[in-house]
């Protein structure tokens, strides 16, 4: 089956203007009434500790599972699933784990990627972190078998 772009190759091709003409006039009448759908993923409220305390508090005095309370309160389930299992995100703290790891990702979405660790010739260059000299092995017969020891 030719696609739509070989179709109208073939039109020039056999010089059908006025088929292209008319492929155009169909094609502006499809975008004058084409809409903008909006976006079928809801996104998720930033987790907060009135936030968790809020899916604690569903998770214990109602029946819901946690895909509802998820629902709910508009949130991921992975997200009830911490507050209500590991008591993630119950205290303010910029230094919390979760804290770290959703800053750091925030940085890798805009582009701010730090290294980890400084490169590993700048470290050596220290003075006194350099390692220690290793001993030869000695050129006994390790590993080899021996024609008197059978």
């Amino acid at each position: 089956m030719a696609t739509l772009k070989e179709f109208e190759e073939a039109l020039r091709e056999q010089g059908m203007l006025m088929a292209l003409a008319l492929l155009e006039r169909l094609r502006e009448r499809d975008r004058a009434t084409r809409t903008i759908k909006p976006a079928r993923r809801l996104t998720g409220q930033k987790m907060t500790p009135e936030l968790a305390r809020a899916i604690l508090d569903l998770h214990a005095s109602t029946g819901m599972t946690q895909q509802e309370i998820a629902f709910k309160v508009g949130v991921n389930q992975g997200r009830v699933n911490e507050v209500i299992k590991r008591g993630k995100w119950l205290n303010d703290d910029p230094h919390s784990p979760e804290a770290v790891a959703r800053d750091r990702a925030k940085a890798r979405m805009r582009g701010d990627v730090k290294p980890r660790r400084p490169a590993r010739p700048a470290a050596a260059a220290k003075a006194g972190t350099a390692k220690p000299a290793r001993r030869p092995r000695s050129a006994g017969p390790q590993g080899q078998l021996l024609l008197g020891d059978l």
